[in-house]
């Protein structure tokens, strides 16, 4: 017999359409790929020549399970520039991926049978790791009415004797909505008020289009109290498979993050490090390519899908989502997404993998080739034409 928690593992969804989109691409079909939140950009090269070089020069041993010296030293300044603080050394914890803060931060901050807070509909790893660790998730809906954007009101109302710890990304994945600066400075304070844990999942901060500008309540208490930042270097600088993610919080809760992460992966490999270096003190012209073309292509999905009968889409703000409504068509999303993906050979993802509040919709990531989203749009017209 498994234990019970492992029972309770659900992992990420868009893994397992893509699983099976594997499977039909294996058997000849062609899929036009929306799914999975995977840039379709190479690594910038002085990245990969940073990484070659590190291994070439050594850098293949054990390193400091907090994070090098000299990598931390570069976070925490060019957290002074992106966020307007400093934070100390022992602040900064360097993780194999952003995904692995998720754990580390409700395993060593949550007990079982407590609450966690989250935006609804959320990234699926979040309810995956409250079940895995008996946690009680607590959804604040997202309404489209709002740009999808959390109401702090809303938020507020959902806080008990055992709320432990306040989720917040922003820009969001699924919907891609940024929650303005006012909204999220009482968010903290909300949870400064009661005593909370804020952690601010901001893995797609480099990653805004629109006119609220990416900001950070951080700033706040400079991570010192009750704030944690999650961030990593897989959407903005297309390194998902480097596995590389920073943490920043208060210097008691990343001592034993750092102590779990040293117990679970003993450290982030030195020579992925040194590429992280790079991607940070490099030029950023690629990553500025990336996010004009990513740009581009959001505005030709979004107006492509509003133009399908039976659907529409807000326009978002950051990340590389759209979360188009697709109640109109009379399916359910999950059975929008099978049968999207079986008739119309478009692989998306289904509101409801997201949460409850995320029913009625549909996630499409526009980390593919201008071509493949006009074909894709083509062939979600004819689609939904052919069902209505």
């Amino acid at each position: 017999e498994l234990s019970d928690a492992a029972y309770l593992l659900q992992g990420q969804p868009m893994f397992k359409i893509l699983s099976r989109i594997k499977e039909m691409e294996r058997a000849g079909e062609d899929i036009i790929h929306f799914e999975i939140g995977d840039p379709d950009f190479p690594t910038p090269q002085n990245v990969i020549d940073a990484g070659i070089d590190a291994l070439n020069k050594g850098y293949t041993h054990y390193s400091d399970s907090m994070g090098d010296y000299d990598f931390r030293k570069i976070v925490a300044d060019n957290n002074m520039h992106t966020r307007g603080f400093r934070p100390d050394m022992n602040q900064i914890l360097i993780s194999p991926g952003a995904n692995m803060l998720i754990y580390y931060a409700v395993r060593c901050l949550v007990n079982p049978g407590d609450e966690v807070i989250i935006q609804d509909p959320c990234f699926p790893t979040y309810m995956s790791v409250f079940h895995f660790c008996g946690v009680k998730p607590v959804g604040v809906p997202l309404y489209e009415k709002n740009g999808f954007r959390l109401h702090p009101r809303d938020l507020e109302e959902k806080i008990t004797d055992k709320t432990r710890l306040i989720i917040i990304n922003s820009p969001h994945n699924p919907t891609g909505a940024v929650m303005k600066p006012e909204e999220l400075d009482e968010i903290a304070y909300i949870a400064q008020k009661h005593r909370i844990y804020l952690y601010l999942d901001e893995i797609y901060s480099r990653m805004n289009y629109g006119d609220i500008p990416f900001y950070s309540p951080s700033v706040i208490d400079q991570c010192r109290e009750y704030m944690i930042i999650a961030n990593g270097f897989s959407k903005a600088f297309a390194m998902t498979g480097w596995r590389l993610g920073v943490g920043i919080g208060p210097e008691k809760v990343m001592e034993k993050m750092g102590l779990l992460l040293q117990t679970t992966s003993s450290c982030v490999p030195a020579f992925i490090q040194r590429a992280g270096i790079a991607a940070i003190q490099g030029s950023q012209d690629a990553v500025k390519s990336m996010m004009t073309e990513y740009k581009e292509r959001r505005d030709i999905l979004v107006k492509g899908l509003n133009e399908i009968p039976c659907m529409h889409c807000l326009t978002p703000g950051g990340a590389f989502y759209v979360f188009p409504n697709i109640e109109k068509t009379g399916l359910s999303s999950e059975i929008f997404a099978q049968q999207l993906l079986e008739k119309g050979k478009v692989g998306v993802c289904a509101g409801s993998d997201f949460g409850a509040c995320g029913e009625g919709y549909i996630r499409l990531c526009y980390a593919t080739s201008k071509e493949n989203i006009i074909e894709g749009i083509k062939r979600i017209r004819g689609f939904v034409e052919g069902i209505l």
